[in-house]
């Protein structure tokens, strides 16, 4: 095998969605599992489709997933430029070989006229696609409409017999008859490419020898390997990977969730969880192995471990990954994630994050392992902060089967006991409450609940003694008297 080269080539007409990002790591881990380069390529001809900021998008994207390539836009590299609308002049010295060459002609057919074609296949139920009008026009007729200034694209001629073969390194040999691939514009009027003869002409170019992409491209591939012949170059290796679908079928939409990296990042996934999780989407090393770093990854993947069936995206899944994830990380690699989420949520200016920086260390272990994704820190921790304190399960403090007197004494005598404490630790006050039980002579249940949702506003928090240490018993004891006040409220 030659070295391998592999590329993403994405189109900015959109921020990089999630089966984007399975193709860039497909092709980047084939690259670097084989010691060879990954290239990237942006694709933009399509100005009618192209959306302001979406290449800073896949830039950005690209590098927080630690897809890094070795030639492409910002790097530069041998076969610069790597936007192919700065390298307008090459598609159509090519486009002009070719009809030198007789593989492709001009066609000066309307759009009015090409609409009408449309519709009367559309009404004989023929297959639909151009009628080569203009594949026979004599030399005098193309040069009378050229004097004329009559717009033209440039059309591949499809051989009108026999059939076109390639060998797919995921779903082996795929053959196609010729009539039913028309006579694909190469070259629009406007001077542009279309996808088709850039994508040949830049793969050619920048010596690609494994194009890794969608399935979606099969049916494109024909035409490429047609026009590979054309030039008399020989084509790389194709490998469509599987399509991904949502969980019940159908595509992956936004009605299912996020679908770009970028609302993934900004959820809180972690990158090395996404980038696990998508590796898993269409490839596996066995039946049980699901944990792979990217390094692991890189020496494990091949193309003959992919699998042609769709790949199902599930949410949940992902949301496992991230959660083991964010637990093996440490408390202070955790706490520089959570930045931009306290900063966010408002839980803490920057001036407060350095002040808070050692309360803050000691709250993520207590948040830590029940966290799915870095955007839950407001849910799991915003009673941690005075500012942000409030009792939100007012009911909660009336257990069920409970009066009001039953909560103000659990209350008043709690309020008692923590204030007779030597030492404000987990220990003793597990020893205290054991005590206090006895004393009011009553389950734990109920009076945990009370006193959790007195601390903490909530039914729903880490472990009662180990949040009450860390509050220390100052703020313990303010809370409690609040909810002294707010249980007199409580119709």
């Amino acid at each position: 095998m030659s070295r391998v080269r592999t590329r993403f080539a994405p189109s900015p007409t959109g921020f990089l969605h999630i089966g984007g990002l399975r193709t860039a790591l497909f092709a980047f881990l084939f690259a670097r599992h084989h010691g060879g380069e990954f290239l990237l390529r942006i694709e933009d001809t399509d100005r009618t489709r192209y959306v302001d900021g979406a290449l800073d998008d896949i830039l950005e994207s690209l590098r927080w997933m630690r897809i890094i390539w070795d030639e492409g836009p910002g790097k530069g590299g041998p076969h610069a430029p790597y936007l192919q609308s700065e390298r307008l002049a090459i598609y159509q010295l090519y486009a002009s070989n070719l009809i030198q060459t007789e593989h492709a002609y001009k066609c000066f057919c309307s759009p009015e006229r090409l609409a009408a074609v449309r519709e009367e296949q559309k009404r004989m139920g023929a297959n639909p696609g151009y009628d080569r009008h203009c594949r026979f026009l004599t030399p005098e007729e193309v040069q009378n409409r050229e004097k004329d200034g009559v717009p033209f694209v440039i059309r591949l001629k499809v051989p009108e017999g026999g059939e076109t073969i390639f060998e797919d390194q995921i779903r082996g040999t795929i053959r196609t008859q010729n009539t039913i691939i028309d006579d694909t514009v190469l070259l629009k009027s406007d001077g542009y490419p279309t996808y088709h003869l850039a994508n040949v002409v830049d793969d050619h170019l920048m010596e690609i020898t494994h194009v890794i992409r969608g399935e979606e491209w099969i049916s494109s591939t024909p035409r490429h390997i047609i026009l590979y012949e054309a030039f008399g170059w020989t084509p790389p290796a194709f490998a469509h990977v599987p399509v991904i679908l949502a969980k019940g079928g159908g595509k992956l939409s936004k009605r299912h969730g996020a679908t770009t990296v970028k609302e993934f990042r900004q959820k809180g996934y972690l990158s090395e969880a996404l980038l696990n999780f998508i590796a898993l989407l269409g490839w596996s090393l066995d039946d049980k192995t699901e944990l792979f770093s990217l390094e692991d990854l890189i020496s494990c993947f091949d193309l003959n471990r992919v699998n042609k069936a769709p790949a199902v995206f599930s949410y949940e899944k992902l949301d496992w990954f991230n959660g083991i994830y964010i637990r093996n990380k440490n408390v202070e690699e955790l706490y520089t994630l959570l930045h931009p989420f306290l900063r966010r949520e408002n839980l803490l200016t920057d001036e407060e994050l350095t002040q808070c920086q050692e309360y803050v260390l000691k709250i993520i272990p207590l948040i830590q392992q029940r966290m799915v994704t870095l955007g839950e820190v407001s849910d799991r921790a915003w009673f941690f902060f005075d500012r942000h304190f409030k009792i939100k399960d007012k009911e909660a403090l009336i257990p069920k089967k409970f009066h009001r007197e039953d909560t103000e004494k659990v209350l008043e005598l709690t309020k008692e006991t923590l204030c007779s404490l030597t030492s404000f630790q987990k220990e003793e006050l597990e020893s205290a409450f054991r005590t206090l039980l006895e004393k009011l002579d009553m389950k734990p249940g109920p009076v945990f609940m009370i006193v959790r949702v007195s601390i903490t506003g909530t039914t729903v928090s880490p472990g009662l003694f180990e949040t009450m240490e860390l509050l220390g018993r100052k703020r313990v004891l303010k809370r409690l008297e609040v909810a002294q006040q707010t249980v007199k409220t409580i119709p």
